[in-house]
């Protein structure tokens, strides 16, 4: 038995009618869950390995799966069901190996920046990261959290542990549609939610801005979240938690609750317990400016699989080395900058894509906003900025000369209908990069 089934269990023996899982079809619970997936596991049983892979559409499916493989002891890997054959198969020989004792779940990483990796977490990477995540965001028996993140990234997956430790109930959904967001908030009187600034922003575009008053918790991860949006869902009465987090972390890094005033883009608050977190150079030795930012502690995965089932892949003496800027305050307080990758240098000057679409997001009639650029042999970077907007290239130009310094102004504007995005609404710069070269060919 896993830690997802043992938790389970205990809450299944002390409490055994208290509801553990919400689907569109029926409410089941914890002795329920337990019973469904003992079945299920019965079923599964019969199939070879030490591994339960499942490429699934149906999300609770995989949650049923997930509780099942817990209860039979075999490490999960929920798979993308958009992922490509050749992208699965390359998954699942880096993760099909013999499987180390402690593994109990692999998640494929988003794979924005290159070809996704297999995360391998163990028992203690989960529980420490669950009992971190408590310790910032609160969550108990009779709680209720609303899960449209898919399962198969950490954001949707790292729920079902900590809803089963806490004894709370998880409300899943299949996919994100605002209205049934907005209509199962009232009617399952949901206390937390995790959601993707898009997200967040089209639940405010409905209208219907002000949350029910059972609304605890509104975690928003996965990308940078705006002033603007921010202080929208603030004013509309929505706890907002800006937080910072990946799959080599078993989720949460750094949350930040209660946004004070002056809050900017990317802090994220101290890191959670547990975790160090520092900001390193290109020396590898941590800085007190900008720099890359690297993580060490229990919750931190147990390294990326590998045929050869290597321990610590990815890993530099125990710290994960993350592709994200950021800086740390003098009160140990994180910002994230965005990724290292995504820097560009325009006319010598380092321009971190965020902090420029943070302020052309700000001007009026401006509703997305991202910066990519192409080469130049004068500019070396030639900033380009798409936008989806009903502004005019003067009101826009105006706009940057006076909020922005010369080397980060935009020299061309690119109106499109939408950004680029992917399922978890993240910019895809990739595509963004490859669209802006088509239409400047």
């Amino acid at each position: 038995m896993n830690l997802l089934a043992f938790w389970v269990n205990r809450v299944a023996t002390i409490r055994p009618d208290a509801v553990a899982l919400i689907t569109p079809d029926e409410i089941l619970s914890y002795r329920q869950l337990l019973d469904r997936a003992h079945t299920l596991a019965q079923q599964l049983e019969r199939t070879q390995g030490t591994l339960l892979a499942l490429q699934a559409k149906s999300m609770p499916e995989v949650a049923l799966s997930a509780h099942a493989a817990s209860w039979l002891g075999r490490a999960f890997f929920p798979l993308n069901p958009a992922l490509s054959p050749l992208r699965c198969d390359v998954l699942l020989q880096a993760a099909g190996g013999p499987v180390v004792d402690d593994i109990e779940l692999f998640i494929a990483t988003s794979g924005t920046q290159g070809e996704p990796k297999a995360v391998m977490l163990g028992r203690a990477n989960l529980q420490a990261g669950v009992l971190a995540s408590r310790s910032r965001l609160p969550l108990q028996a009779g709680d209720t959290w609303l899960a449209c993140l898919p399962l198969y990234h950490i954001g949707g997956m790292a729920i079902l542990y900590r809803c089963a430790e806490a004894g709370a109930a998880v409300l899943l959904h299949e996919g994100f549609d605002p209205l049934r967001v907005w209509d199962d908030l009232e009617k399952h009187r949901v206390t937390h939610i995790s959601l993707v600034p898009a997200m967040l922003a089209r639940l405010l575009d409905t209208g219907r801005e002000s949350p029910p008053p059972a609304i605890k918790v509104a975690l928003i991860g996965g990308g940078p979240l705006s002033v603007a949006l921010a202080e929208r869902a603030r004013a509309a009465g929505w706890p907002v938690c800006a937080s910072y987090g990946m799959s080599e972390t078993g989720s949460q890094v750094a949350t930040l609750c209660d946004l004070p005033q002056g809050w900017e883009p990317g802090q994220v608050g101290s890191p959670l317990p547990g975790l160090d977190v520092e900001v390193v150079g290109e020396d590898g030795l941590p800085t007190s400016g900008i720099g890359r930012i690297r993580i060490r502690g229990a919750a931190v995965m147990a390294g990326y699989a590998s045929p050869q089932r290597e321990m610590g892949l990815g890993l530099a003496q125990g710290w994960f080395i993350s592709g994200d800027l950021g800086r740390i305050d003098a009160q140990g307080n994180l910002t994230v900058l965005g990724r290292h990758d995504d820097m560009l240098v325009s006319g010598g000057t380092n321009v971190h894509p965020q902090q420029v679409e943070e302020v052309l997001k700000r001007c009026l009639g401006v509703a997305d906003a991202a910066l990519t650029s192409v080469a130049d042999d004068i500019w070396g970077d030639l900033l380009v900025a798409a936008v989806v907007a009903e502004a005019d290239d003067e009101v826009l130009e105006k706009w940057c000369r006076n909020e922005l310094a010369g080397a980060m102004r935009p020299r061309r504007f690119i109106r499109l209908p939408v950004l680029p995005r992917n399922a978890l609404g993240k910019l895809d710069r990739q595509a963004l990069r490859d669209l802006i070269r088509q239409k400047l060919e």
